[in-house]
């Protein structure tokens, strides 16, 4: 078995193997070029993502600095994906993230572990496991997802959360370890934040009918 199947199965493989590192390089120097481009630059910015990704759609933003093992190698991203300051890929394996998901700053998504076993550390043997998240999710500022969690679509995880197993679709879930707080439901199409009440007309913007009922609790 080669060490690029290696990367991708799970097996435990040497990550500093000349082949590897030499293409990682590669990835890595468009990765510094995307960092250091100008805040006006767009043109640049998207043709640099295109080069960098698996596969991206259509308007994606990723505020510079991001940070990516392969400079997004092996990370396929549908449209209308945006990531604040910070985003950072541990992508030494496949990443999935579905259309207009949003990441707040600072998040983590790791694929990639490490042996228990000191010997093993020591002679920097990894494995890697594919993180899927799913369409218009939003996770918060400092979240961490660990190799080969999935999380739901329209799922939203909570600021400094540490998502440790698979979370379901449609729900909000916090913590660390992260657990599912509650479903998301009819209030959420009254309050957008506590006792603070969505506009009618932002409701109807987006093809949403008010619920009376809820309205009324």
């Amino acid at each position: 078995m080669s060490v690029y199947e290696k990367l991708h199965d799970g097996s435990l493989y040497r990550c500093d193997e000349e082949d590897l590192v030499v293409e990682q390089q590669r990835y890595l120097n468009l990765q510094y070029d995307y960092n250091h481009t100008r805040p006006g630059e767009w043109e640049k910015r998207e043709q640099l993502l295109h080069e960098m990704f698996a596969e991206i759609g259509e308007g994606c933003y990723f505020e510079p600095p991001l940070h990516a093992n392969w400079a997004g190698r092996f990370v396929h991203v549908g449209s209308y994906v945006y990531a604040n300051f910070g985003l950072t890929l541990v992508d030494d394996t496949r990443i999935d993230i579905g259309d207009h998901t949003m990441f707040g700053p600072n998040v983590t998504l790791a694929t990639a572990g490490h042996p228990v076993l000191p010997e093993l550390r020591e002679a920097v043997y990894q494995y890697n496991l594919p993180i899927r998240i799913g369409k218009n999710c939003w996770l918060g500022a400092g979240a961490i997802v660990l190799p080969g969690v999935t999380i739901g679509d329209n799922t939203v995880i909570g600021a400094g959360s540490v998502v440790t197993h698979d979370i379901p679709a449609n729900v909000v879930a916090v913590g660390n370890p992260c657990r599912v707080l509650r479903e998301i439901g009819p209030k959420d199409a009254v309050y957008y934040r506590k006792d603070r009440k969505i506009d009618p007309a932002d409701l109807a913007f987006v093809g949403v009918a008010p619920n009376p009922q809820e309205e009324e609790k």
